[in-house]
């Protein structure tokens, strides 16, 4: 199967979202699937019972999905924006590598 990148879900999902859709929408949206994750690991974890549907994977999609579409429908690059991001947190945190270090040493 091929590699998706951020860029080429931005792209996607900025020609999706390109009318008619609202940050404050999406966000709504992002927040509905942020509490079907915590319904599924509630259920995963036990303390709640299971309904025998429930998939991490599909809710996770679906935050990805809403977070990168308000992303994309705000112009902002999130490859450029995590990696940046990263850099930041690793020296806040002296870690390493940060991400970048960690892509240019895949190569």
């Amino acid at each position: 199967m091929k590699q998706l990148t951020f860029h080429e879900l931005q792209d996607y999902l900025a020609l999706k979202y390109k009318e008619g859709r609202t940050s404050s929408a999406l966000f709504m949206k992002l927040v509905e699937e942020i509490g079907e994750v915590a319904e599924v690991l509630n259920q995963l974890e036990g303390r709640k019972a299971d309904s025998g549907d429930a998939s991490l994977e599909k809710e996770l999609v679906d935050v990805i999905h809403y977070a990168v579409a308000i992303a994309s429908i705000n112009d902002i690059d999130l490859t450029e924006a995590i990696i940046k991001k990263d850099k930041q947190a690793a020296i806040k945190y002296n870690q390493s590598p940060n991400l970048e270090e960690f892509l240019v040493g895949m190569k």
